[in-house]
């Protein structure tokens, strides 16, 4: 799903488990998903796939509004993609689909999952949610079955976007966090501060300006990620802050081991890397963005992150992030690898 480069990313952790597996991998992307995917895997081959191309308003208040304004936008994209996905599966010979939030790519004809961490989506109204809700279950209901990125039980990430009262009505798989990181022993910091910035536009490009205007009345060196893959352009800053377009996996693992504190969306797949690393976070969710803003505020009264709005003082947050009492938690270990192998059990014996 094209929803943010966080739906691109954490799918690198599946692709390396399915050839690990020796499986033949496909996937179906465009624009800057495409490119991401193809400099980590250049083997992997690329299905021009066009996306959702959700856009964000530029106020909170307009937000809810301008994501309706996009629901048939939505809507026919979820046909054009299935219909495309019948003919890919004959012509590549397809034995299994993975679909990260993309609700139509199903095939009755072949095995198919469902990756997602939200069961319930976050609304206004508690009305509301129970349509969605009632709407979600009625694509995920296409599927074979449902993972979801998460842990079950009292320790979990998402709350309840992940363990609503009632479960989809396909076998639902609890797979813990996909996480494209390892933690490994910490290195020195070279930075203090390191901004990623994510998400669609034009929240991404308001939040890149904020961040510019305060970085240089901060301490110590500072790495800003500005997510975006094939960018050659080049902004200007203070001295003690280096500007990257994009980072390759290994580079970006390297930057947050390397970094004391990580500012970024409250995006789930970041979240779900942040923890695995157990970094010390400050989360400023997507205005208008539910999901984002029940994540943070879950975290933020958990003490795994600290958070602020976008429209608040963010250099003020960031000071008090330092002294702020962080409880990490411990993360169990990744069950991704057991996911995949149960997952090849799915495909029909030929022959």
């Amino acid at each position: 799903m094209d929803w943010g480069l966080g739906h691109t990313t954490r799918c690198i952790a599946l692709i390396k488990q399915f050839e690990t597996q020796g499986c033949k991998v496909i996937v179906a992307a465009e624009g800057a998903s495409s490119y991401l995917l193809s400099n980590e895997f250049p083997n992997v081959t690329i299905l021009p796939l066009r996306g959702y191309r959700i856009r964000y308003t530029k106020y909170k208040r307009f937000f809810a509004v301008k994501i309706l304004l996009q629901i048939p936008q939505i809507l026919a994209a979820i046909r054009r993609e299935h219909q495309w996905l019948q003919k890919a599966i004959i012509e590549h010979d397809v034995d299994l689909v993975i679909s990260d939030n993309r609700f139509g790519f199903w095939s009755p004809k072949t095995p198919s999952v469902f990756i997602t961490h939200q069961l319930a989506i976050e609304a206004p109204f508690s009305w509301l949610k129970k349509i969605i809700q009632r709407i979600n279950y009625k694509h995920i209901g296409h599927f074979t079955e449902c993972w979801v990125p998460d842990f079950q039980g009292s320790l979990n990430i998402a709350g309840d976007l992940s363990h609503p009262a009632k479960l989809p009505g396909v076998p639902t798989n609890y797979i813990g966090p996909l996480s494209r990181f390892e933690k490994r022993q910490s290195d020195p910091f070279l930075y203090k501060w390191l901004f990623v910035l994510s998400g669609p536009e034009p929240q991404r490009s308001l939040l890149e300006a904020k961040i510019l205007t305060l970085i240089s009345s901060l301490e110590g060196n500072i790495l800003l990620v500005r997510a975006k893959p094939g960018s050659t352009e080049r902004i200007a800053t203070s001295e003690n802050c280096t500007v990257k377009n994009h980072l390759s996996n290994s580079e970006m693992e390297a930057a947050f081991s390397a970094s004391q504190f990580i500012v970024s969306r409250a995006g789930y797949t970041t979240v779900m890397e942040l923890l695995t690393l157990g970094k010390k976070s400050v989360l400023i969710p997507t205005p208008g963005q539910t999901e984002q803003e029940y994540l943070a505020k879950r975290l933020f009264e958990q003490q795994w992150c600290y958070t602020c709005g976008q429209d608040d003082d963010i250099s003020s947050a960031l000071q008090m992030a330092t002294t702020f009492n962080y409880r990490l938690p411990t993360i169990p270990s990744s069950s991704i690898a057991q996911t995949v192998v149960a997952a090849l059990q799915l495909i029909p014996k030929k022959g």
